[in-house]
């Protein structure tokens, strides 16, 4: 389990980090684009967070400075392999409380995939912003990470 979820998320990694080095060279980044890469690097943060135990310091919305989502992205990247190599028990069950107060329970192996596979839902929508501000979106499907 610990290999399969290194894996994801090195692929998560190399595909924001295409996004970073590609909106860091535009004149000019989209709002949309920006506002949705935000929330990746949030929700990344703050389901780190929660698998963890501790507060978060970001909200769900947020926006962050093109300048700035390098350093965001890493930490969420160092942080996320450090819960899947100490994990021991990927099914423990993990109380939390959701950005509106509500508390749920779920597996440290949901939290995880959530994490990437939201990632991969957004890049999809950033792909149709990139596309509205003519720009070629960039070929970020897992199988391209793969070959």
């Amino acid at each position: 389990m610990k290999a399969f979820f290194n894996q994801l998320f090195d692929y998560n990694f190399q595909s924001n980090k295409k996004l970073i080095t590609t909106c860091q060279e535009m004149e000019q980044v989209p709002e949309q684009l920006a506002m949705r890469f935000s929330h990746i690097l949030n929700a990344h943060h703050i389901w780190n967070a929660r698998a963890m135990g501790k507060p978060s310091e970001f909200s769900v919305f947020q926006v962050h400075p093109v300048s700035g989502w390098a350093d965001i992205h890493y930490e969420n990247q160092r942080t996320s392999f450090d819960i899947t190599t100490h994990a021991d028990d990927f099914e423990i069950r993990i109380d939390y409380e959701d950005s509106e107060g509500r508390l749920f329970t779920n597996t440290l192996q949901d939290i995880l995939f959530h994490i990437i596979n939201h990632s991969t839902h957004h890049r999809g929508q950033m792909a149709i912003d990139f596309r509205t501000a003519g720009k070629e979106p960039l070929p970020l499907d897992y199988i391209f990470y793969k070959r």
